[in-house]
Formats: C-alpha cells, sequence, structure tokens
C-alpha cells in the first residue's frame, strides 16, 4: 500500500507536498520520494525510510517548481530493500514522464512480455509501477496528434492503458512542460480524491491524494473523487479536463480502507473512515452478545489506534466499561506493515506497553481492527495475561482474512493468513484466547456502505472474490512463490 499526492499551484509546492506526505506516512514506511517540475525540467529526490528523515534542507530546495507529486510506500510489488524500486519513476520520452502509484498490477508477466517486445521498452526494476509508467509513455506517444500534446491525446492514451493493464491502480503523472494526469483503475479500488483552493485573483490551485485529510490539512476543499476509470489532466495554468476513459467502469472500493489502513478523519468516496470504524463497533457488539457473557466482561479495550472507535462502540453497546489498557509507543512503525515477521515480533514490545493496574484479575475484552497474520495479536494476549489479566477474550472488527489480498495490501500469501485453513477454534487456541470473535461478513460490508450510494465493495480477502475477474488459482500460486523466494 502507498499513499500518493500531487499538487498545482501558482506558488512553490516542495512544502506542501513534504506536509502532505507527513500526513498519509501511515499508508507506507519502506521509502519516499518527490518529483517536481519547473517548465520543461524536472526536478527528483527519492530515499528509503521515512519522510522526516529522508529530505534534508538542500533537498527541498533543489526542488523547485509549482507543480509536483510525491510518495510514499511499503512494498507490495519488488523489493522493499532495493533502493531501485524507491518511487517516482522517470521516461524521458515522449516528453518525459515522472508517475507515482499506488495499488497492484495483475497481470505483470503479461506485461513484461508486450513492453519488451513489441514496445520495445525497457525495465530496470521489478516494480509494477515502472510498468505502468512505460505502458502509459507507449500510448502517449502513439497517440499524439500534431506537434503538441492535448487533453483529448492523453484520454485516448489512458483508454488504451485501460485495455492492457488490470488490477488496482491510482497513478498521478507529470508530463515536462504540460502538466499533472491522473487516472484511476475502472474498480476505482484505490482511493483518489480531488481538492480545489480558490485564490483571490479569480485562480485555483488543485490537489489530489489518497486521502481527503490531505486536501483539508493543506487549506484545500474536497471537490470530488476521482471516479473509477476516470482521467483528470490539470495544466500547469491550472486549467483542469476530465474524461470518463472506461466504458466498463464501477465503484468497487478496498474494504481494508476502512478497516485498518486509512485514517480515521478522512473521508474516501464518500464514506468517513471513522463513522465505519463506529458501526464496524456497532455490529460487532451484538454479535459479541451471542457469544459471550457481558457479565463475564469486566472491561473492554482497544489495541491502539485504528481499532478505538469500534471498541467505543462494543464497550457501549455490551454496557461495559471502556478502558485504556495498553500505551502506544508512536515512533515505532505501524506493525502491520513491518516486512518480515521476525522485525514484527520484536516490533510489538518495542511499540505497546500495557498498564498492569487495568489488567489485574479483571476479564478483559481486547477489541483489534483485524487478525492478519496473527503475531501481533499473539503477544498482544501474552502481554494482557502476564499483567495480570483472569480471563482474555479477543476480537476482531473485520472477520476472519482467508485469502491473498492482491490489490495493493501486503498480504499476498495464504501462508502467512493465521484463518487461511483454521476454524475459529484453532485460530483461538494458537492466540491462546478464552474466547475469539470475529465480525460477520455481511456486518462489514453494511458498516462500510451504510447510507452511501455504493453498491458494493472490494472484500477479496476476506470472501475470496476477486472483482477484477481474472485472479487464478494459478496466479496466487505464482504470486506465493515469488514472494517467499
Amino acid at each position: 500500500m502507498c499513499g500518493i499526492v500531487g499538487i498545482v499551484s501558482n506558488e512553490q509546492v516542495n512544502q506542501q507536498i513534504y506536509d502532505s506526505l507527513l500526513l498519509l506516512q501511515h499508508r507506507g514506511q519502506d521509502s519516499t520520494g518527490i518529483a517536481t517540475m519547473q517548465g520543461n525540467v524536472f526536478h527528483m529526490h527519492k530515499s528509503k525510510g521515512q519522510v522526516k528523515e529522508a529530505y534534508r534542507t538542500r533537498d527541498m530546495r533543489a526542488l523547485k517548481g509549482n507543480i509536483g507529486l510525491g510518495h510514499v510506500r511499503y512494498a507490495t510489488s519488488g523489493a522493499a530493500h532495493r533502493e531501485d524500486e524507491v518511487q517516482p519513476f522517470y521516461v524521458n520520452a515522449p516528453y518525459g514522464i515522472i508517475l507515482v502509484h499506488n495499488g497492484n498490477l495483475t497481470n505483470t508477466r503479461e506485461l513484461e512480455k508486450e513492453l519488451f517486445s513489441i514496445d520495445r521498452r525497457h525495465t530496470n526494476s521489478s516494480s509494477d509501477t515502472e510498468m505502468l509508467l512505460n505502458v502509459l509513455a507507449t500510448e502517449i506517444q502513439s497517440h499524439i496528434h500534431g506537434n503538441s500534446l492535448s487533453p483529448e491525446d492523453m484520454f485516448a492514451a489512458v483508454t488504451s492503458l485501460h485495455s492492457r493493464v488490470d488490477g488496482s491502480y491510482a497513478a498521478l503523472a507529470l508530463i515536462s512542460g504540460f502538466g499533472l494526469l491522473a487516472f484511476r483503475d475502472p474498480y476505482g479500488i484505490r482511493p483518489l480524491i480531488l481538492g480545489h483552493r480558490v485564490l483571490n485573483n479569480g485562480k485555483k490551485e488543485w490537489v489530489l491524494a489518497s486521502e481527503s485529510l490531505v486536501v483539508e490539512n493543506n487549506d484545500f476543499e474536497v471537490y470530488r473523487d476521482v471516479l473509477p476509470g476516470e482521467a483528470i489532466f490539470i495544466s500547469n495554468e491550472g486549467e483542469i479536463f476530465s474524461k470518463q476513459c472506461s466504458s466498463n467502469s464501477d465503484l468497487f472500493p478496498c474494504s481494508f480502507e476502512y478497516v485498518y489502513l486509512a485514517r480515521p478523519d478522512s473521508v474516501m468516496n464518500g464514506i468517513s473512515v471513522y463513522e465505519a470504524r463506529l458501526k464496524m463497533g456497532d455490529y460487532l457488539a451484538n454479535t459479541i452478545k451471542n457469544q459471550i457473557s457481558s457479565g463475564d466482561v469486566d472491561v473492554v479495550m482497544p489495541i491502539p489506534d485504528s481499532s478505538r472507535p469500534s471498541a467505543m462502540q462494543v464497550a457501549r453497546g455490551l454496557g461495559v466499561e471502556y478502558r485504556e489498557g495498553f500505551f502506544k509507543n508512536r515512533y515505532i512503525g505501524r506493525t502491520f506493515i513491518m516486512p518480515g515477521q521476525a522485525q514484527r515480533k520484536k516490533s510489538v514490545r518495542q511499540k505497546l506497553n500495557a498498564m498492569s493496574s487495568e489488567f489485574k484479575n479483571k476479564n478483559v475484552l481486547i477489541v483489534d481492527d483485524s487478525i492478519v497474520r496473527g503475531t501481533t495479536s499473539k503477544e498482544i494476549v501474552q502481554m494482557a495475561k502476564l499483567a495480570g489479566a483472569n480471563k482474555v477474550y479477543f476480537t476482531s472488527a473485520a472477520p476472519p482474512i482467508r485469502f491473498p489480498h492482491v490489490y495493493g495490501i501486503n498480504m499476498p500469501s495464504k501462508k502467512e493468513l493465521i484463518a487461511y485453513d483454521k476454524s475459529i477454534n484453532e485460530v483461538e487456541k494458537i492466540l491462546t484466547v478464552d474466547k475469539l470473535v470475529y465480525q460477520e461478513i455481511n456486518d462489514l460490508e453494511k458498516a462500510i456502505l451504510n447510507d452511501s450510494n455504493i453498491n458494493d465493495l472490494d472484500m477479496s480477502c476476506f470472501n475470496g472474490h476477486y472483482i477484477t475477474g481474472n485472479i487464478t488459482n494459478e496466479y496466487l500460486d505464482w504470486v506465493e512463490s515469488n514472494y517467499f523466494s
């Protein structure tokens, strides 16, 4: 999963993009990059690590221009440790294009062959983002009419790109001398929000970002979501053009954005992340009532931070006291996106500390947003017991994750998923809890969709239904073999 931002302004954008990436840091901590455009000239700096560590004063000063984009990453495709995998990516023709991408392409094997044998293009990494950039460059080259590049040429290129590329992608591209191009896959799996700001002289400035909090915290107003299959072009002068570039588009946003990944103060696809998590807690409380007697629970506790809204509603629904028993060290990265199991296990104790006064001789109901690999959950249960808990009940605001996620969340291997081939009772024993309760799939769907106009979600990691329709067992086996190679 990644976070992306692009800004077209009347002033230097380097600081605005940097501030935006700080707001998106929760979406990836492996690496980061910023590119700006000054006339026909690109300036770029990218580095491994977090935003606050990656940019020095001299780096920021070199990022000149009134238009630019930025990226934070954790690896779902490509190698996390290789510097040549860090975004943005660049090609010099046509004109010069720099691109950042949030998502996961699912036909990279086919694209790799096409790019080399048909398009005569070379990719220097295993990143699907570099492939996406080269497909875009090829299609723009083939759709140029006359002596310049028009918005219609770009939209025709994106239309052809949609026919060649499978999977999830929200992408931003700087085209040298022209402006900023944004496009979203026909299913809208990954989020992309458009914001604007009207200046005193009547001119507009624009921002595109993965989450609405970036728009609002930079003093822009949310204009709308980029539609599934849509492309938007913003010129250097701030003139905006848009077109639907897919004849078969429909919105299926990723449910895991609302369960875990996005910040609660964001609104994506018209759905408040915070409100969705509150609803998850409401539905989960009803499920818990059918499996655990409320008289057997002394306190409800969240695993900070993303499960806090759900835990508050669980406590309210059960009529049980809500307490904060785990203290979080905010200088440790999110354990779910740590690259290895050993590192995840080690980081849990560094990240969380259990306060004994809140656990001693109590029956504790712990609420987490989800249970993926189970490493973190098992460590948390042990911490609660060592802190003196009498009984430990564990609940998940999400259903059991039984299938790989191939659209941009780092869950490519069913072997790593604790619930993949196990019953709830078997998972319960592994976690050493007195009772384990999961959210029902239908309840999660209702909690997220609520009163929205959206008809469906991508819930493939819960139900095994891959909405792009081209995910075979052979493909999943190939992904798994590459993941462990």
